[in-house]
């Protein structure tokens, strides 16, 4: 079975060898190109908090003691192979960061090391909660302007059954590049909030994940 995979890398290239391992045949569309932005960061920050794990390559090795709040399993799971001792996930949305850091009301500075344009209105909530916060954007993500030829016929043929979709962005990126012979595939979302914005498109199906992490994205490929 021939899975498209849309996440940018470097997620895509673990993904890939994680549906080869599967039995299944990964077809590689990054909608998104990540390039990272310098940003100057506090000193020495008390909390570190993470919306996606493109952010991690920013933060410096001098803040791999600061506890870390991540939203989903999967990024907190690329901190700690990062190097970083402590992490704690929300396990779920942006919803559930806010729930969580307001819970550990850790004193001082909040670093909120983002993508561009992203992560604004968490750290308004955040502020508005009492918090102090310095958001940077250490990278910004380009959407993919047209369909590689290669891929559109695919589509068109339906050579491709299932797509996974890890992120909001990455799905407005698909929906614009106008991808035929989508109403003969199913779409695979991370979260309903991925799956709300796939209902742009006709598919034969969009399947959510059970919860926000990859291991459960994937299971969906089982059934």
């Amino acid at each position: 079975m021939k899975i498209l995979v849309t996440r940018p890398e470097p997620g895509a290239t673990a993904t890939a060898a994680q549906l080869r391992r599967l039995g299944f045949e990964p077809v590689m569309l990054p909608c998104l190109t990540i390039k990272p932005r310098p940003a100057k960061f506090p000193e020495l920050p008390a909390a570190i908090i993470i919306t996606s794990s493109q952010a991690i390559p920013a933060l410096p090795a001098s803040f791999r003691q600061i506890s870390c709040f991540s939203v989903g399993d999967a990024t907190a799971m690329r901190l700690r192979e990062a190097g970083f001792a402590s992490v704690e996930s929300a396990s779920g949305n942006a919803e559930d960061l806010l729930r969580l850091i307001i819970a550990r009301q850790i004193a001082g500075t909040h670093l909120l090391a983002a993508g561009q344009r992203h992560g604004l209105a968490l750290a308004r909530q955040l502020r508005a909660a009492g918090f102090t916060v310095v958001r940077r954007s250490v990278y910004s993500a380009k959407p993919l302007r047209a369909l590689p030829a290669a891929i559109e016929t695919a589509l068109a043929a339906g050579e491709l059954e299932k797509a996974l979709f890890y992120s909001a962005e990455t799905a407005n990126a698909f929906i614009r590049l106008q991808p035929p012979g989508t109403a003969r595939m199913e779409s695979l979302a991370l979260s309903p909030a991925v799956a709300k914005i796939l209902q742009g498109l006709p598919w034969r199906a969009i399947r959510v994940a059970l919860a926000p992490a990859e291991a459960d994205l994937l299971a969906l490929l089982k059934n």
